[in-house]
């Protein structure tokens, strides 16, 4: 064994680590993942772990056995070792599992020790040579615990392994390979069982738990935990059953039987164990067969011997030329003894034998006879062929190395969809934290609209009201008043015909637009007559209303009148003739001018007369009628006070540009 400075060793390790990691990042298969709908990473999360119910379950072996075959270690990776594995003659091989020896991580864990990190396999024959599979650190085969699959279609008489690139050991860091066993297996015979191994180094680890020949004894670092199944108790004889205790398999029919499997007393269900892991298994016996119940034509089929604690092992797998047989004898030449405080004799125990021919197990549910009595009404004969151990049912070897496989695939892939859809669902509660704020932002929106709504509905509704009760007083106090003083006129007209008709015909004029003002009293610019331009209406309402009254009427801008909404008119002239009636009913003036100056965009309506005046400072006592329709107009109001007596109001109407655009349109 060649020697390295720890140093050296520390650094190549980390390095090799370094790499393998980059590459598995690189070549990570979460991405195949991200291509699939929600629905199908949760349907095939739950088909997952549907099928993980149903398979074979990682349980470690404990107590004392062969671990398998180690090379000599070096210094680095790149050092070449290979094995080979003679078969007994040319076999039609369709899949070679390699176990990995198994390490106790502190830390982390089971882990593969020593599992080649790049390696290829071979099988041939002398004529032929095949390469089968190539791996290497892109294929991501580490880390496992799980037995690896090699699927293939070939004749062999021999089958290589050639590790170019070895990984460090968990205990120095050295760098060698490491194989519990190599399966080969042509249907359900595993035809590398005990054969001839060659390796590079024949004497390696002689006489330890790490041997070339425990490459292929049968022995995994697994006990068998099937998934279905109840659980069976082993079959252990009493203490002191004779120096040849026997057991006897009735096959029910004659079959060739080839191979026989002999599972060991199961002793993991106590921490730790209490008894030796080679407990009531012969130290040698010896396999009869026979057509005849009583044995008169024996045949040996196989002769067993440990001699060591490696030579035993959960399930003892021996295979032996097929022999036709009904009856099957096992005799236990040198019994296994037990030895207590209390008592010492010979015992026998195992948990099943199976008895296989063409790769059935044609002992199961067959009868079992003995030489001994078991003198314990817990174990049971039945139980040996029975089909169960202590953890459920007892299934094929081949079998059962694929659903320990299949089990690794499954849970490295498992996190990884659990992580995809992890971003899945972070994702889609973002989205519906932000859809939730939309919701609550659009319903705080619809119900701010609607308050909005509401309250420009109550304002329109409110200013209806106003202009309602505006154009009330204005339109028809104005016309009252022109009705009542055209009156007094007529009255003191009585001895004059002419001018008595001509006030009665004014006072029917001002009747009928009043008749009209009140029919078209929401909308007036509807009213057909009622409204026949600004500046005839200011004349006749001048007119009428200051018929005993000198007036004078000064426009500017007249061409630019008609374009001044309709409503904005209206309003303009009720302020108008509001203005009128004040300045004849309540100022007692004698003289009213009028000047209107049309320029965009504004217009100036000033009503200036000789009455009493406005004496509140500051416009106080402005009549509420003309505050409330230059309100409407959305205009300024203004008093001076002319030097000769009197008051002069100025109105101050802004008309937007757009405004007259549109009337214009």
């Amino acid at each position: 064994m060649s020697k390295s400075k720890p140093g050296l060793k520390k650094y190549l390790t980390l390095l090799a680590a370094a790499v393998f990691i980059t590459m598995a990042f690189a070549n990570t298969p979460g991405h195949i993942f991200k291509e699939l709908s929600l629905t199908q990473l949760e349907d095939k999360l739950y088909k997952i772990d549907t099928e993980l119910q149903q398979l074979a379950h990682y349980s470690m072996r404990t107590g004392i056995g062969s671990i398998g075959y180690r090379s000599y270690s070096h210094d680095t990776a790149e050092n070449p070792e290979w094995v080979q594995i003679d078969l007994a003659g040319e076999t039609p091989i369709d899949q070679v599992i390699l176990v990995p020896v198994i390490w106790r991580d502190t830390k982390r864990g089971f882990k593969a020790d020593g599992f080649p990190e790049k390696f290829r396999i071979l099988a041939g024959t002398d004529q032929t040579t095949n390469v089968i599979a190539e791996y290497s650190s892109a294929d991501q085969i580490l880390p496992r615990i799980a037995p690896l699959l090699i699927p293939c279609s070939v004749t062999a008489s021999w089958i290589r392994l050639e590790a170019t690139r070895l990984s460090p050991r968990a205990f120095d860091g050295a760098f060698d390979l490491e194989l519990a066993e190599i399966m080969v297996f042509s249907g359900e015979e595993n035809v590398a069982l005990h054969q001839t191994v060659h390796t590079p180094h024949p004497d390696a680890e002689e006489g330890s738990a790490r041997h070339k020949n425990y490459l292929v004894d049968g022995f995994v670092p697994y006990l068998m935990d099937a998934a279905s199944g109840e659980q069976s108790i082993a079959m252990v004889s009493r203490t002191g059953i004779g120096d040849h205790p026997s057991l006897t398999f009735d096959l029910g029919d004659t079959y060739p039987v080839n191979r026989i499997h002999l599972h060991a007393v199961d002793l993991s269900d106590t921490v730790p164990q209490s008894t030796p892991s080679n407990f009531g298994i012969p130290t040698r016996l010896i396999l009869e067969g026979s057509t005849r119940e009583d044995f008169s034509d024996p045949r040996i089929l196989l002769e067993f011997h440990t001699r060591s604690i490696f030579d035993i092992g959960p399930i003892i797998t021996r295979r032996f030329p097929a022999s036709s047989c009904r009856y099957i004898r096992l005799s236990a030449v040198e019994p296994y003894i037990y030895t207590s405080l209390t008592e010492s004799g010979s015992r026998i125990g195992f948990a099943e034998v199976e008895l296989f021919s063409e790769g059935r197990n044609v002992a199961l549910g067959q009868p079992v006879g003995a030489s001994f009595q078991l003198g314990n009404a817990t174990r049971s004969f039945r139980t040996l062929t029975d089909g169960r151990n202590l953890y459920g049912d007892i299934l094929p070897t081949r079998q059962w190395m694929n659903e320990l496989a299949r089990r690794h695939k499954l849970e490295n892939e498992r996190p990884l969809i659990i992580q995809e859809l992890n971003r899945r669902y972070a994702r889609q509660k973002t989205h519906l934290r932000i859809m939730s704020w939309l919701a609550v932002l659009l319903v705080a929106g619809i119900i701010i609209a609607v308050l909005v709504e509401r309250m420009i509905h109550m304002h329109q509704l409110t200013r209806l009201k106003e202009r309602f009760a505006a154009d009330l007083h204005d339109e028809l106090g104005a016309n009252l008043h022109t009705i009542g003083l055209l009156s007094d006129m007529a009255d003191e007209a009585r001895e004059e015909p002419e001018d008595l008709t001509l006030f009665l015909q004014r006072i029917r004029s001002v009747t009928e637009r009043t008749g009209s003002a009140v029919r078209h009293i929401i909308n007036m610019q509807e009213a057909k007559g009622l409204f026949t331009g600004l500046e005839n209406d200011m004349q006749r309402a001048a007119t009428r209303i200051l018929a005993n009254l000198d007036h004078e009427i000064s426009i500017e801008g007249q061409e630019y009148l008609a374009h001044i909404p309709p409503r904005k008119q209206n309003d303009l002239f009720l302020f108008y003739k509001e203005c009128l009636v004040n300045a004849h009913k309540h100022a007692n003036a004698t003289h009213v001018y009028t000047r209107l100056i049309a320029k965009p965009p504004h217009v100036i309506l000033s009503v200036e007369d000789n009455g009493r005046g406005i004496t509140k400072p500051d416009g106080a006592n402005i009549p509420s009628s003309l505050k409330r329709r230059a309100k409407l107009l959305g205009a300024q109001i203004s008093v001076e006070h002319p030097a000769a007596g009197g008051s002069c109001i100025t109105l101050n109407l802004h008309i937007r540009r757009f405004q007259l655009k549109k009337f214009r349109g």
